[in-house]
């Protein structure tokens, strides 16, 4: 038979909404019923019952778990302060979690969750959606099978707009980052630097970030990671600086060419085939990449292809069955924390830092106590 799983859906209308529709990538499953929804306010939680079906709702989303038998939780605001009590209220229940990133707001909180995780066995997946897109997958199979030859640098941008520095870094950071891991493996030391007008950030920049983040600093990122091939891979982000069409995402450039991993609703693929990796010189041209490889027409035509969030449920759910971690689990969600909070670490102590990280405190946080 089939398995059967009960959805219960968080969200908090003005407070990070419901994410980027983790809401309603559960109607896509034909084996998920959405059983309950919870949100503060009360004309943002009468949409979402419509919009999920359901009239199971709740002001209080601790009331909801201790109400409505359920299996997975969606914790779908994006605001960050609310992630840890949202995922420990579920894990302390053995309930599941998919949670919308960025993950929490330090390693203290992350490692909270990680041992709750432990303790009731609960599989928890943060809502990275791009490391599940097939092209990327195709991608990575580059890579291994040495279509651009020796990895040497990746190169990764977050969106730059009004966010750009460390805002960037935290909320869209995220994704490019995790790409990084999923392609190259996790870094085994970080070197970076961070700054405001053009000079290095003190204890007097740090000021509350958008969105629940935290204290915050910043409007300029530059970070170093030494990854385990021997290769490198830098975050750069500079506020106000954004290209047409968009920068945002991940260049990984070989000895024989570059793949190229751009951000967006369809994430898309390119690689050039360039040692030169100079395309005006060469002579080539990029390609696009399908699921099925360099210049082949896309063979996947289900609707769900295109979906953000479809393929990672469906792997969590997949998870759930077999006993086993979800691929973008709650150690991936944590590693990619740390490479956030070693950009921070290193500025503070102006030097590289080994990972994984001593520090497990917010570096802010401990230059601010710096402060006169």
């Amino acid at each position: 038979m089939a398995s059967h799983h009960r959805i219960g859906v968080i969200g908090d209308t003005g407070h990070g909404d419901y994410g980027h529709g983790l809401d309603t990538v559960w109607l896509d499953h034909a084996d998920c019923e959405i059983v309950a929804v919870s949100d503060p306010d009360p004309q943002g939680l009468a949409q979402a019952a419509k919009r999920l079906k359901t009239d199971r709702t709740f002001s209080n989303y601790g009331t909801m778990l201790e109400t409505v038998p359920m299996d997975i939780v969606a914790i779908c605001p994006r605001w960050i302060d609310q992630h840890r009590d949202m995922a420990l209220a579920a894990l302390d229940r053995g309930l599941h979690v998919y949670m919308e990133k960025p993950f929490c707001r330090s390693l203290e909180e992350a490692d909270s969750l990680v041992a709750a995780c432990e303790r009731t066995h609960s599989r928890l997946a943060l809502a990275l959606p791009t490391r599940f897109n097939p092209k990327l997958k195709a991608a990575r199979a580059l890579i291994r099978d040495g279509a651009i030859g020796r990895v040497l640098e990746y190169r990764a941008r977050g969106k730059e707009d009004r966010r750009g520095g460390g805002e960037d870094l935290w909320v869209l950071g995220t994704h490019v980052l995790d790409v990084i891991r999923y392609l190259g493996g996790h870094p085994k030391w970080c070197f970076a630097n961070v700054t405001t007008e053009n000079r290095l950030i003190t204890a007097r920049d740090i000021v509350q970030g958008a969105e629940g983040i935290g204290i915050l600093a910043g409007d300029a990122v530059h970070a170093l990671y030494g990854m385990p091939d021997g290769s490198t891979a830098t975050f750069q982000s500079v506020r106000n600086t954004a290209g047409s069409p968009s920068r945002y995402g991940l260049q990984i450039y070989g000895s024989k060419g570059i793949l190229e991993i751009l951000e967006g609703p369809f994430d898309q693929v390119k690689y050039l085939n360039d040692p030169s990796w100079s395309p005006g010189r060469s002579g080539a041209q990029w390609q696009d990449v399908s699921s099925a490889g360099i210049g082949k027409p896309e063979p996947l035509t289900d609707p769900t292809f295109e979906s953000r969030h479809f393929h990672a449920t469906r792997n969590l759910l997949d998870a759930i069955e077999n006993h086993r971690e979800p691929e973008s689990s709650v150690y991936d969600a944590r590693a990619t924390t740390e490479m956030i909070a070693a950009v921070f670490e290193s500025h503070r102590l102006g030097a590289a830092v080994p990972l994984p990280l001593a520090n497990r405190r917010n570096p802010l946080s401990m230059l601010e106590e710096t402060r006169n």
